[in-house]
């Protein structure tokens, strides 16, 4: 009776296995791979990009509210470890938030290293800067003399005092300089918005391209044109 019994228990257990096997195959079941992955298990460039970077970078890198990623010039003067910072560990005082796991984000470290690399390996085209200042200033930056940098290679198309002219808007506006970096700036400066016809530190006066010491104090001119920050606040002054 036992056996019998043990008998039936494993013919009835072997009926249900093969159960969710044909349920498993009917038409309409999904697959394994129709099953969305993990977060984490994301290793698509192109997935991770338009779901992290894109709504501020622009979906190809351009045109987006934030700095311009496809621009090789700046690709030229960045490095990889600095690349890969920005994105692990954001901007303080700026919107460019951090995305590394550790940091608060939801990116791992693998998925951190795919974008940088996906960005340089996309839009860097060579080493096309050379002779341009290095991307982070060797020194303090002179707000005064910046004040005579700007008039010679922005005014023209800022306005003498950097509120607007009739080619391009305001510089100095509070808003934009609260929420940017000395070091974006700085960028901005150097290898320019080619998605916005903004030139780079060769091209804004002909056979006169800008040095790094003019590109620092033009830098600390808009930087002195910030409006003041409650008590205890301060601004990013770094990557």
């Amino acid at each position: 009776m036992f056996a019998r019994k043990c008998w039936m228990l494993g013919l009835s257990a072997s009926m249900l296995a093969l159960g969710f096997t044909a349920c498993n195959s009917l038409p309409g079941h999904p697959t394994s791979a129709a099953y969305p992955l993990r977060p984490s298990a994301v290793t698509d460039y192109s997935q991770l990009y338009s779901e992290n970077c894109a709504g501020c970078h622009g979906l190809d890198g351009k045109f987006g509210p934030a700095f311009a990623l496809n621009n090789p010039v700046y690709l030229s003067i960045v490095d990889d470890k600095t690349l890969t910072n920005i994105i692990a560990r954001g901007v303080d005082g700026t919107a460019m938030p951090p995305f590394a796991e550790s940091a608060g984000g939801s990116l791992t470290h693998e998925q951190i290293a795919i974008i940088a690399n996906g960005i340089r390996t996309r839009w860097s085209n060579g080493n096309i800067a050379e002779g341009a200042p290095p991307y982070a200033a060797n020194g303090a930056g002179d707000p005064v003399s910046g004040a005579n940098v700007f008039e010679t290679f922005c005014a023209t198309c800022h306005g003498a005092d950097g509120k607007g002219g009739a080619m391009r808007g305001s510089i100095v506006d509070g808003s934009f300089l609260a929420l940017t970096s000395d070091q974006d700036l700085r960028a901005i400066v150097i290898a320019g918005r080619p998605d916005l016809g903004h030139p780079d530190w060769k091209d804004y006066v002909p056979a006169r391209p800008m040095t790094a010491q003019q590109v620092s104090d033009v830098v600390a001119w808009l930087a002195s044109k910030r409006p003041s920050m409650p008590r205890g606040a301060s601004y990013a002054q770094r990557n």
